[in-house]
């Protein structure tokens, strides 16, 4: 589903599968030991992660490790692929809309 997402492309995350938009993770398995097994990591803003959880905790979830990042863990085997294409194109467009600021490189002229 998220292949065919513009920009979207296969990497890796700490030696798991993941998928990225210009070198920023999108999504991959939730590997810290706090996540259930099967969990999907996914990045999304904080006010879309909050409405999720409290609209559907069964499927939606987050841990104290991954609280202070504007991700959802989601359970794979309680979510609708209906759900997961919506979910994966919002991840996306906050990931692509959250682009990093291009470092100012200042040169400084030598002495002579």
């Amino acid at each position: 589903m998220a292949s065919a997402l513009p920009g979207v492309e296969e990497s890796t995350t700490y030696g798991t599968p993941s998928l990225k938009i210009d070198g920023r993770l999108l999504t991959c398995m939730a590997i810290n030991k706090s996540a259930e097994p099967n969990s999907l990591g996914l990045y999304i803003d904080f006010d879309q992660r909050d409405a999720l959880i409290a609209e559907a905790p069964d499927t939606y979830y987050t841990t104290e490790h991954y609280i202070n990042h504007p991700c959802v863990l989601v359970r794979l085997s309680k979510v609708k692929p209906e759900e997961l294409r919506d979910l994966l194109q919002a991840g996306w467009k906050f990931v692509s809309a959250n682009k990093p600021r291009k470092a100012v490189t200042i040169r400084r002229r030598r002495a002579r």
